[in-house]
């Protein structure tokens, strides 16, 4: 029997699906992109599945796994739409979530604008009670307290309560016994804990964490209650994944307890599809560049892996500025988000430049081309005004293009003030755009000690392999690949991505009093607790576990993860341990400090199904290269020439086929520009790999 399996990945503009039928070694696919419905979003999944179920011509009752990730978290947070929360916290402590860590992100602003706290201080209520670092009872909990702030916040329309006592990741008693009695003063409040959320010292992030999973979680669970009802409704019976930040799946019940996990789910997923197509062609250092219709999101991959980190902004009041959003403590896949996509509005800003992003047009009303409302020009109006799009072909013709409102648009907001025609404006703001995003990639491998050189970029998401070659030059890439499905990247994703679990809690050591059974009975109680949630979406799958322990220098300010064996830790392993750490400090910062004794913060267990096992396609022999199926008047960025470019069709292109710059490869999702000077190939894997013609 085949086994049908569908993803949907809702962004900002679009709603993607894949369904994939696998039987035995063959895997076919089907595909959809429909626009994002953002007053009901599950409305435009449950639109575009129907649309997949038709096109493969199957029922929903025969799929069997159903995978799902999506931006709504992030989004609330960033538009402020999350429900009235307030906070339970230790008295002395009621403004540590507007003191944060007195950083600043300019240190020489005098006006500078710190980010807001998604809870005011009039519903941040103090609460007596104590516990020291060792989780030992200095002030009893005050049960009297508890119930008047309850009384007191029960008049002023809180949604969700968060709870983050002072030491709790040590020892939560204090927490848990406060949501008990919030249960029984206002049953059915949902009550966020620290404890629980973010089980980890620094309490500015920690309470944060637990605010922002407070601040959600009303409006997540409903709407993954209202998609699971909608998609039973449709005949769908089979288990409901969600992606989570880190890469992982795991069950709609978790994520609607924790749906802070779930704040990149989408951006996670393109991640694990770019990480599969570098290790199907053999690729072990990738740039990840997936554009969408509301950003760009850049990942740099090495071994087949992408990046990951254990913090994560959001809301960043300082565009692009790193310490000026709100910390989520959470496992994310690393990367940088930009607004630049196909919706992303251009303008002249007040000095005369051309401004790109990061406002958006979304879905509604979308670039002045849709024809849906919109006047201000968008990207996508910028690339149809330069010929890269067929207007009536655009998202696989479900979407015409109005070029004439594109023009109006792009001479009344851009061209006019910039004495330009429309044209030649929109030349500016595709050239912008295309600048910004190289800069944040350059960026992104400055910040992690990387550089391009051998470097490819995988190039997917509806403006990706639109993009790809100008970016991949910007930054000195010399070969592109745009696999199989690009348009629907991050669907695709979820569709490869492990069950996978991860939970982090604090245990403070040093390795001159390390206190080996304490640390064997934490990791194998975090074991247990991964091990619990993976079952519930596993399947009796076979699953691996991974062991760090985040350490530093006594005295300094940031951590080093370091792998730890995944077994009860031995005499031996404590020092094996010190010397690991040792040599990554020395490949940080080129030498370690000898003489100064290491302490361990934070330790993480990963529990997580097995990837499947890929095997590379046999090479394709040469085959002539295709007819054109027409050709489209094209403006060249780089040189503002007008040509006339071959466009191919992606499925008519066989295996082994190669064609020369400049030249268009179109499919129903996007459309990939082969610019002068570059040369496209069309692999065993059905992949178009494309290389730089270099002197």
């Amino acid at each position: 029997m085949p086994e049908y399996r569908l993803a949907a990945d809702i962004g900002g503009t679009f709603t993607d699906l894949a369904l994939e039928r696998r039987e035995q070694n063959a895997t076919d696919r089907w595909t959809a992109k429909v626009l994002t419905t953002p007053e009901a979003p599950e409305r435009g999944v449950l639109e575009g599945m129907a649309l997949v179920l038709e096109r493969a011509g199957i029922r929903a009752e025969e799929v069997a796994l159903f995978v799902h990730g999506t931006t709504l978290a992030t989004n609330a947070i960033i538009e402020r739409k999350g429900a009235p929360t307030a906070l339970l916290t230790t008295e002395g402590f009621r403004d540590v979530l507007a003191l944060g860590n007195e950083s600043r992100y300019d240190q020489y602003d005098l006006n500078i604008v710190l980010p807001e706290p998604l809870v005011p201080r009039r519903w941040r209520l103090p609460i007596p009670e104590r516990l020291d670092n060792e989780g030992q009872v200095l002030l009893p909990l005050d049960e009297a307290a508890v119930r008047a702030a309850v009384g007191q916040l029960r008049g002023e329309g809180i949604g969700a309560l968060a709870i983050g006592f002072l030491h709790s990741f040590v020892n939560p008693m204090h927490e848990r016994r406060a949501a008990e009695i919030v249960a029984e003063e206002w049953p059915g409040l949902p009550v966020s804990l620290s404890s629980d959320v973010s089980p980890e010292m620094r309490e500015w992030e920690r309470f944060s964490t637990t605010v922002a999973n407070a601040y959600v979680q009303p409006l997540m669970a409903s709407y993954l209650h209202r998609l699971r009802d909608g998609a039973r409704a449709a005949g769908l019976s089979c288990p409901l994944f969600l992606m989570l930040s880190g890469g992982g799946l795991t069950t709609l019940e978790t994520a609607a307890r924790f749906p802070i996990r779930l704040v990149e789910s989408g951006p996670a997923g393109g991640a694990i599809f770019a990480a599969q197509v570098a290790r199907q062609c053999g690729l072990e250092k990738v740039l990840s560049f997936d554009m969408g219709g509301t950003t760009a999101k850049v990942c740099l991959i090495d071994g087949y892996a992408p990046q990951t980190a254990r913090t994560f902004e959001v809301a960043r009041v300082g565009r692009f500025r790193k310490g000026s959003g709100l910390p989520l403590r959470i496992p994310v896949i690393e990367m940088v988000e930009i607004g630049a996509g196909g919706g992303s509005l251009a303008q002249v800003d007040g000095l005369g430049r051309i401004q790109v992003g990061p406002e958006s047009a979304g879905a509604m009303p979308g670039p002045a081309s849709y024809g849906r409302g919109g006047t201000r020009p968008a990207v996508t109006d910028a690339n149809l005004l330069l010929g890269r799009y067929e207007p009536s072909l655009f998202a696989g013709g479900t979407l015409a293009l109005d070029v004439g409102k594109a023009r109006d648009a792009m001479a009344a907001a851009v061209g006019g003030p910039l004495g330009l025609s429309a044209e030649m404006a929109a030349l500016g703001v595709v050239e912008m755009v295309d600048e910004n995003m190289a800069n944040a990639a350059r960026v992104h491998a400055i910040e992690s000690g990387k550089g391009y050189e051998g470097r490819a970029v995988i190039a997917f998401g509806g403006g990706g392999p639109v993009h790809g070659t100008r970016v991949a030059e910007k930054v000195g890439a010399v070969r592109v690949l745009v696999p199989s499905g690009a348009g629907v990247g991050s669907a695709i994703g979820f569709l490869r991505a492990p069950v996978g679990y991860e939970v982090v809690r604090s245990l403070y050591q040093r390795f001159r009093t390390f206190d080996r059974t304490a640390v064997n009975t934490l990791l194998a109680d975090m074991r247990a607790e991964a091990e619990r949630v993976v079952a519930e979406g596993a399947f009796g799958a076979e699953v691996a576990e991974r062991r760090i322990a985040f350490m530093r220098y006594v005295g300094q300010g940031h951590e080093i993860a370091v792998e730890l064996p995944v077994r009860d830790l031995e005499e031996a392993d404590v020092a094996a341990i010190r010397a690991d750490y040792d040599a990554e400090y020395a490949r940080f910062y080129d030498r370690p400090v000898p003489g100064s004794d290491v302490e361990i913060l934070s330790f993480a267990v990963t529990v997580a199904t097995l990837p499947e096992t890929l095997e590379p396609a046999a090479p394709a022999a040469d085959s002539p290269a295709p007819a054109p199926v027409r050709h489209q008047s094209v403006r060249d960025t780089v040189t503002g020439e007008v040509a006339e470019w071959p466009v191919y069709d992606r499925e008519g292109f066989p295996p082994g086929a190669s064609v020369r710059g400049p030249c268009i490869v179109a499919e129903a999702e996007t459309s990939t520009l082969v610019g002068p000077g570059w040369s496209c190939r069309m692999d065993g894997l059905g992949y178009l790999d494309l290389t730089r013609e270099t002197a």
